[in-house]
């Protein structure tokens, strides 16, 4: 375990096989149409089922985010919960295809180069925040800033800032000389990680490392957050306390997080995360296909077998 005022030094293996990966998003809205204009048009996923007040949304018939409608008021600041969901683009012209759609419709971007990944960031109406993320870890490793090191070094050595702005020029000549515009994301695309608010980065390394299994990669106290992942970056959940030390769960009807889904291989890795989660004394709840936890502030974890 982690006294998280004086130690840095995070990394460990996953416990959690390689083949664990994220799975559906739920997510809380306040209107279908206004959910969609983001989701949909922007985003590029496609609406594949919508039972009740849930929109199925995803890429190549594979759901992805699950939107729940009926929220009665937007995602309420400094609160614990969703940061963002990052969706994993296959391809880099898939981040400038996604640009395009945002830019031909007005909608705020923020483009950045974290050089072991290239990300869009942007929000729906409702402040959910989204990532739109190509990987690019063959272009350098993270360092730890609080060890005196830059946040990171390409391979050939050079200091990263991982907060520059991605070149959209460059970027949007993915496209070719005669682009041809697409709506959706391509098949292939995935959740790829997900950040969360939390109020204490030394109980979230230890639930999220050592209890759930992820492997730790880094916590950077003075970014004020942390990530886990399994054996690549980038992370796979990151968690930050920007929400500052006395942020709280939101209030009812909010938009926002309802909860994430980790997907574990077999049996027996369930079985693992069971235990220790009983053993730490998190609440825990079987479910069809796993079970429900929530990490030491409040967000909703799913746990099920593939």
């Amino acid at each position: 375990m982690i006294d998280a005022s004086v130690q840095t030094n995070v990394k460990s293996k996953p416990i959690l096989p390689l083949t664990s990966a994220l799975g559906t998003v739920h997510i809380a809205v306040t209107d279908r149409s206004k959910a969609l204009e983001i989701w949909q048009d922007v985003v590029g996923l496609d609406l594949i089922a919508e039972t009740g007040n849930e929109l199925s949304l995803g890429a190549g018939g594979k759901v992805l985010i699950v939107l729940e409608t009926g929220a009665t008021r937007r995602s309420v600041p400094r609160t614990i919960g969703l940061y963002h969901v990052a969706i994993h683009v296959p391809h880099r012209v898939d981040l400038a295809q996604m640009a395009v759609r945002a830019l031909q419709r007005n909608v705020r971007i923020s483009p950045t180069d974290h050089l072991v990944s290239e990300a869009v960031y942007l929000w729906d109406l409702d402040g959910n925040g989204i990532e739109i993320t190509f990987e690019t870890p063959w272009r350098g490793t993270l360092g730890d800033p609080d060890k005196g090191q830059t946040y990171a070094v390409t391979t050939e050595g050079k200091s990263h800032s991982g907060r520059e702005a991605i070149d959209l020029d460059g970027l949007l000549g993915e496209l070719g000389e005669k682009p041809v515009l697409v709506a959706r994301m391509p098949a292939g695309t995935r959740i790829g990680h997900v950040h969360v608010h939390v109020n204490d980065l030394g109980l979230a390394m230890n639930f999220y490392r050592d209890v759930i299994g992820f492997a730790g990669f880094l916590m950077i106290h003075s970014f004020g957050m942390g990530d886990v992942g399994l054996d690549y970056m980038p992370h796979t959940v990151a968690f930050n306390i920007w929400s500052g030390p006395n942020a709280a769960l939101p209030p009812a009807g909010a938009a926002g997080l309802r909860w994430f889904t980790i997907v574990v291989p077999d049996a027996v890795t369930l079985a693992g995360v069971k235990a220790r989660l009983v053993d730490v004394k998190a609440p825990v709840s079987a479910i069809e296909g796993g079970v429900e936890t929530q990490d030491p502030f409040g967000n909703r974890i799913k746990v099920l077998v593939a």
